[in-house]
């Protein structure tokens, strides 16, 4: 049975069942446990979290002698804890510190990289797909995109060529909670949407490597093996426990396009899921704009501008809007020259407000220094961007600030 109680009236012996706050507002590696020591339960009742969920199933009801906790007939019953989303604006939690979250976002895009690289090991082995093990992360990526994009989607975005292919996946995952966000879209619906991003690419398992990382353009052989790989990710899928209409066709349908030119079968318009559109999207966005085997990244505003290009045609054009609305103009992440001539990084964009992100000042190109740094939100400063740079132009490493401590 689960119960929900006050932080302060848990005792040793009794089994957390749900910390009853998101991932990035609580200290704990696990959000189930057993309280099994004085040092846990300490822990606990000094982390500033309200009220908890225990199983009286796998621990103790009673209360312990020195504390105050009330009977079992006393606690609050629910079926099970609420999945509305948490905010960090809350009051009745002490919150992590900025540098304590963005360490764990760090971790996440680690954790979820390795994820994606030993579930497509496993595929290549034979094995079937277990969805089971992607519900924590995926779980992760929508605490951490509700609290912390600002983290998320910079440290998504960083790539090496060894792992594009890992990465890739769970910086389209970050990148369609984003989106789907600004579609207003329910919670439980952007899961979906983002366990069929953090998928959608596991049928590249199948394909063979020299060609998924062959250091040049694949020729109309190599690309038509290529192209299998979606119709490998959907038997996948649909021969996996758990996966839903939504994940399926976010995942099978990222490569169709709006004007009918897409495959692997050739849908048009709305005969592509609105899950289908916007993975797309997203997914083409993440490819053009990061490092690969086989070129550069694209700058994110000229990205966005090549989606703009291609909305009526290749997108749907309202959906593009939104996308662009979602990440920015100028993207969590990216470099950009200010009016004062200051490098800044763009740590945190305003939906209702594109082009007057929060700004972190770096780099004094008229001197050529690097300077002691400094965040500035522009909507209430006198400076504004002047355009998009290059990292690679001016040497700054775009890795190190991304991953940098906010």
């Amino acid at each position: 049975m689960i119960k929900k109680i006050p932080v302060g009236e848990l005792a040793l012996g009794m089994y957390v069942h749900d910390l009853n706050c998101g991932w990035l507002d609580h200290p704990f590696a696990r959000n189930q446990f057993s309280i099994d020591d004085a040092a846990l339960l300490t822990k606990l009742r000094t982390s500033g979290i309200a009220e908890v969920f225990i199983d009286t199933d796998l621990g103790v009801i009673v209360r312990s002698p020195e504390s105050d906790a009330i009977t079992a007939e006393e606690v609050v019953e629910l079926d099970e804890p609420s999945s509305a989303p948490f905010s960090l604006a809350s009051d009745d939690i002490t919150k992590p510190s900025a540098i304590e979250r963005f360490n764990r976002v760090k971790k996440l895009c680690a954790n979820a990289t390795q994820l994606m690289q030993s579930m497509m090991g496993d595929i290549r082995l034979g094995q079937q797909l277990e969805i089971k093990q992607c519900e924590p992360v995926v779980d992760n990526i929508l605490d951490a995109m509700f609290s912390f994009p600002s983290a998320m989607l910079p440290l998504a975005q960083v790539k090496s060529r060894d792992e594009y292919t890992f990465q890739h996946s769970v910086s389209v995952a970050a990148l369609a909670v984003a989106f789907g966000r600004v579609l207003e879209l329910p919670r439980d619906e952007l899961k979906e949407l983002a366990l069929g991003g953090l998928l959608h690419d596991v049928g590249k398992a199948r394909v063979p490597v020299g060609i998924l990382n062959k250091p040049g353009k694949l020729d109309d052989a190599e690309f038509s093996v290529m192209k299998k790989h979606v119709l490998s990710t959907a038997e996948l899928l649909g021969n996996a426990n758990g996966v839903s209409e939504i994940a399926f066709n976010a995942a099978a349908q990222h490569h169709e396009r709006f004007d009918g030119t897409g495959y692997p079968h050739g849908l048009k318009g709305d005969e592509i899921s609105l899950h289908g559109q916007m993975l797309a999207i997203v997914d083409v966005y993440d490819a053009i704009t990061s490092l690969r085997v086989y070129h550069k990244g694209m700058p994110p505003t000229d990205a966005l501008r090549k989606l703009f290009e291609w909305g009526g045609t290749h997108f749907n054009p309202r959906l593009v809007q939104a996308f662009i609305k979602g990440v920015g103009i100028y993207p969590a992440g990216s470099l950009v020259r200010m009016e004062s001539d200051m490098l800044g990084i763009v740590r945190e964009v305003k939906p209702d407000r594109l082009l007057q992100p929060v700004v972190q000042l770096i780099f004094d190109c008229k001197t050529s220094r690097p300077i002691t740094p400094e965040t500035v939100d522009l909507a209430t400063s006198h400076d504004k961007i002047k355009s998009h740079e290059s990292f690679e132009k001016w040497g700054i490493d775009q890795a190190r600030w991304a991953t940098a401590h906010i």
